[in-house]
């Protein structure tokens, strides 16, 4: 469903994204990980549009896309979460699913804005809110102001958004940040969920390797900008270059007898 190819940016002299080809299949989900400074977020706006590729590509469907802004690639179904929420925070929960759902037909559509049309569709919209809310468990909330609601809560919030967009690529960038024990299972819930419909692409970038082993079918390393692993999480976790790389473990110094490295943390020992 996605690709990128030999996708590249520079910033003067430096590289911060290095060539990097990967496809990334329906069904699956791809955790994206790295020390600080690798790339990773980096590599993420290049896909969505937030910054523009100095060389190679970005694929959707076989289609070049690498010339669509952010909203061109959101409405070809390029779903993207941020560290920091993006919703509009005096409007309420309901209002702001509703006003993403309404979006995404009237684009389906090629309807103009106009009062008829609104009306018309009012019906069909609040009936696909409600389901939206329902699928995130926000129903109790949903006439709350997004600016009062708790972090834990937005996140939420900006997953249903994606849910309305009709996204088949969900990017989500450090879901967990920021969140309390008792929110971050919420969202890795709902994350689980979108995981299990296998029409849908999930990319992720985590520095919490117990979330990556737990979600991830495959994790791709960034390094200085370039792809150095790809493959079984559990594979790449052990392989040599992660090992040197993140850990500073040589493997031709490492005691064969030893018990084996805890896995690493890749964000300089931050978790």
């Amino acid at each position: 469903m996605l690709q990128t190819k030999d996708l590249t940016i520079r910033f003067g002299g430096h590289v911060a994204v290095n060539a990097v080809s990967c496809v990334f299949a329906p069904g699956t989900l791809t955790a994206i990980v790295g020390p600080n400074g690798a790339g990773k977020t980096t590599y993420f706006n290049l896909i969505s549009g937030q910054l523009k590729a100095s060389g190679g590509s970005v694929m959707l469907d076989g289609h070049d896309i690498s010339s669509l802004g952010v909203s061109a690639r959101t409405r070809a179904g390029l779903g993207r979460a941020f560290q920091l929420t993006n919703l509009f925070p005096n409007l309420s929960v309901f209002e702001n699913v509703r006003l993403a759902v309404q979006a995404t037909r009237r684009g389906k559509h090629r309807r103009g804005l106009n009062l008829w049309s609104i009306w018309s569709d009012h019906g069909a919209l609040v009936q696909r809110t409600d389901e939206i809310l329902a699928t995130v468990a926000m129903q109790d909330k949903q006439d709350a102001v997004v600016a009062s609601l708790p972090h834990g809560d937005q996140r939420k919030l900006e997953v249903a958004l994606l849910i309305a967009l009709e996204s088949r690529v969900f990017m989500f960038d450090e879901p967990t940040a920021g969140m309390s024990v008792d929110e971050a299972p919420v969202i890795l819930n709902l994350i689980r969920s979108l995981k299990n419909d296998p029409t849908k692409t999930i990319l992720l970038v985590e520095h919490k390797m117990d979330v990556v082993r737990e979600l991830a079918d495959r994790i791709i390393v960034l390094h200085n900008g370039a792809l150095v692993a790809d493959g079984d999480p559990a594979e790449v976790i052990a392989s040599p270059v992660v090992q040197q790389a993140y850990l500073g473990v040589n493997p031709e110094d490492a005691d064969s007898d030893a018990a084996p490295a805890a896995a690493p943390v890749l964000n300089g020992g931050r978790t």
